[in-house]
Order: C-alpha cells, then sequence, then structure tokens
C-alpha cells in the first residue's frame, strides 16, 4: 500500500476518536470522516516540541496564523488582498459557517443548500435563527450531480436571501465547476444574496484534478462571498481546532476577529501552520494514496458489488454509492451493512431524502481493511438479494 496509509490496525484500535471507539471492535470503521494516517512529520515534531516546552496556553498569533492561510489560499486562485481583514482564524469550519451568516444576513433569513449534503447543514442554519431551503442537486441518475441553478434562482426570487454551499462537495466529491460557481454568484449579485462557500476538503483533490475557490472564480463571487477551510480534512486534525474564514468583502460583510479568533486552539494553530507549510508534500503522497484506494474500490465493487454505481469523486476520501439496485438492502443499506456485515458506513439518509439507497464510504484506510470490508458488503447484499 502506497505511504502513507499503511498504518497498522492494532496502532488505530488504541486511538480514542470517534471513528475508533463509536463501536464494538468487531465494526470495521468506514464512516465519520477521519483518516488512517500518522501525522506528517512536521506537524508531529511541531506539537512535541510545544509540548516538551509546556507550551499548552492560550492562541495568540493571530496574524501570523492569518498570513499563513492567506499565502496557502492563493494555491486554489484567490490572492487574498489584505490578510489583515480578510482571514479571520475561528475555531472550526461549523463556527466559521454559522458565523458568516450570523454576521451577514437578518434572523429568520432562508439559506439555499443543496442536498444530498453534509447532515449538519440544516441543523447549523436553523442554530443561527436561519430558515434551511433545499433545492437538491440535478443527480443524472447519480452520473454526474450538479447545481440545480434553476432552482436556487426560484428559492432566491422566492426570497431566500443566502446560500450554504458545499465544494467541494460532500458526499458526492463534485467539484462545481467555475462556469457554475460564476452563474451562481451573478444570480447571487442580481438578488442581493450571500453566498458561502465550505472549502474543507479543497486540500484533497485527486491527482490531476485543480481546485478553484468559490472567490476565484469572478470579481461578483468575491463581491458576494465568504470561503471556510481548514487544514482539519487534510491532516487529520480534527480534534485540535483551528479554521478560517476568507472574506471576498470586508467592506460589506462584518465577519471580525475578536472573539472569534481568540477560540482557536493552540495546537491547533500550530498544527495548521506545520501543515500549510511544511508538509505539502506528505499531502501529495496522501493524495496519491487515495487515489490509489479509488483505483481499488472500482474493481472491490466490479467484484463484490456489481450493480452499485457511483461517480469517481473529484476529491476528499469519501465516495457516494448507489445502492438503490439491491432493493432488499433497503432505503438505508449502510444499516444493512451494519447489522448483517458489521460494517460501518454514513448512512445515506442522513444527508437528506435523496440519500435513500445510498451510503456514503470513508475509503481513506489500509488496503486490507477496505478489501475486507468490500466483502462483506458484498455478502449481505448476496443473503438479501
Amino acid at each position: 500500500m502506497p505511504f502513507p496509509l499503511d498504518v497498522p490496525e492494532s496502532v488505530l484500535r488504541r486511538r480514542r476518536s470517534q471513528k475508533w471507539v463509536a463501536y464494538p471492535e468487531d465494526v470495521l470503521p468506514l464512516f465519520v470522516a477521519e483518516t488512517d494516517v500518522l501525522l506528517a512529520p512536521a506537524i508531529r515534531d511541531r506539537l512535541a516540541a510545544a509540548v516538551a516546552d509546556g507550551d499548552t496556553g492560550y492562541f495568540a498569533e493571530i496574524e501570523r496564523l492569518s498570513g499563513v492561510c492567506a499565502r496557502y489560499y492563493s494555491r486554489f486562485g484567490y490572492d487574498v488582498p489584505d490578510d489583515s481583514v480578510s482571514v479571520v482564524p475561528v475555531n472550526d469550519v461549523g463556527v466559521g459557517v454559522r458565523e458568516s451568516l450570523a454576521r451577514t444576513l437578518p434572523a429568520g433569513s432562508g439559506v439555499i443548500y443543496t442536498p444530498p449534503v453534509y447532515m449538519p447543514f440544516a441543523p447549523w442554519l436553523r442554530r443561527v435563527g436561519m430558515s434551511p431551503v433545499a433545492v437538491p442537486l440535478i443527480d443524472h441518475d447519480g452520473e454526474d450531480p450538479r447545481l440545480d441553478l434553476e432552482g436556487i434562482e426560484r428559492a432566491l426570487a422566492d426570497g431566500a436571501q443566502g446560500v450554504l454551499l458545499s465544494h467541494p462537495h460532500n458526499p458526492t466529491g463534485v467539484l462545481h465547476s467555475s462556469d457554475e460557481l460564476a452563474a451562481l454568484a451573478d444570480l447571487a449579485v442580481e438578488y442581493g444574496a450571500v453566498v458561502v462557500s465550505d472549502e474543507i476538503w479543497a486540500p484533497l483533490t485527486m491527482p490531476g484534478v485543480e481546485f478553484r475557490s468559490f472567490l476565484a472564480v469572478s470579481e461578483a463571487a468575491r463581491g458576494v462571498g465568504l470561503a471556510i477551510s481548514s487544514a482539519s480534512k487534510a491532516f487529520n486534525l480534527a480534534g485540535l481546532k483551528c479554521a478560517f474564514v476568507v472574506n471576498g468583502n470586508p467592506e460589506r460583510f462584518e465577519v471580525r476577529r475578536s472573539a472569534l479568533s481568540g477560540a482557536v486552539g493552540h495546537f491547533g494553530a500550530l498544527a495548521a501552520e506545520a501543515a500549510l507549510t511544511g508538509s505539502l508534500d506528505w499531502l501529495d503522497d496522501l493524495r496519491a494514496a487515495l487515489s490509489s484506494n479509488l483505483d481499488l474500490m472500482e474493481q472491490l465493487m466490479a467484484e463484490h458489488l456489481p450493480r452499485a454505481r457511483w461517480r469517481r469523486p473529484d476529491a476528499g476520501f469519501v465516495a457516494w454509492i448507489d445502492l438503490r439496485a439491491y432493493p432488499g438492502l433497503g432505503d438505508d443499506p449502510a444499516a444493512a451493512f451494519l447489522d448483517d456485515g458489521r460494517v460501518a458506513l454514513s448512512n445515506g439518509p442522513a444527508f437528506g431524502s435523496q440519500g435513500k439507497g445510498f451510503a456514503r464510504v470513508n475509503f481513506a484506510c489500509s488496503e486490507e481493511l477496505l478489501t475486507e470490508a468490500f466483502t462483506r458488503m458484498g455478502r449481505v447484499a448476496e443473503r438479501r438479494d
């Protein structure tokens, strides 16, 4: 197996994070978005040095972190003009999304989201007093999910004032095209709306695939948009709490540092800097390993779940599998695989009603674990056929 997805299961079982403690030991965990990697050496060394020095206090170097994030974000086509006002470190992407919406839209505003999509989106919107407005992706039978721009325009015309975008899209792994995003930005300008783009998966494009931030597609996008990202998904740092908001229009949007940046975890900031400045070669190795696992998944599905359909993701380490051709698995195939096969996937219906008959697979694991999981899943599908 290519580095770095070769960590022995005996080591992984010692972890106390959600992926490895949520289920009994006989369950293979391919659900929550954690990766089975050891830390990149630069991150490991920086955190070890901080522990050795007793450097475990409050986060303070806001300007330094903002500069690191701004320079890194230029990889995605957007050169931040002034990181002192345009980059706001925050605790995590969820905080960034909620605060961006709460500080730019009136309470009660309708905010469009695009299911099937990351499960917390609608709860996040309700938590800050917004009204979720679902405009599902056009799925083309699962082959090429795309934004429903006509549906988004209808929702904006009906009074929605915001759009919460998942880009790259979770769970489908689709990159929204620059043309789609530019058209979305033009609609937002026309209707006076705000676009908040969750770009946490941006560093994890497959080799040969280029990600462009929503803020990079046009001047209009910068006028209406905010992007939120983090090193947490790419470098497996979710527990260390550090993300950042890139404000495309600080003159319009009152998303300021104040207490938001003070909530960043000190270790999260140290790890993010080590990730974004000293671990990009490691990230390239991870992306190559993930691509190799996708090749393996294609073979495993052909062998064990030949009627399943999927679109190879452009980015990320989760795959959205259409299992509707196996009616015996029901609306929630993940539940069947867990009950009968002791394989834990993410439940498709949790991503919205459009997820009925689907399951999300986390493939950031060893070849051995992936092979055993699909072997078990194939047996379940055969027994229930």
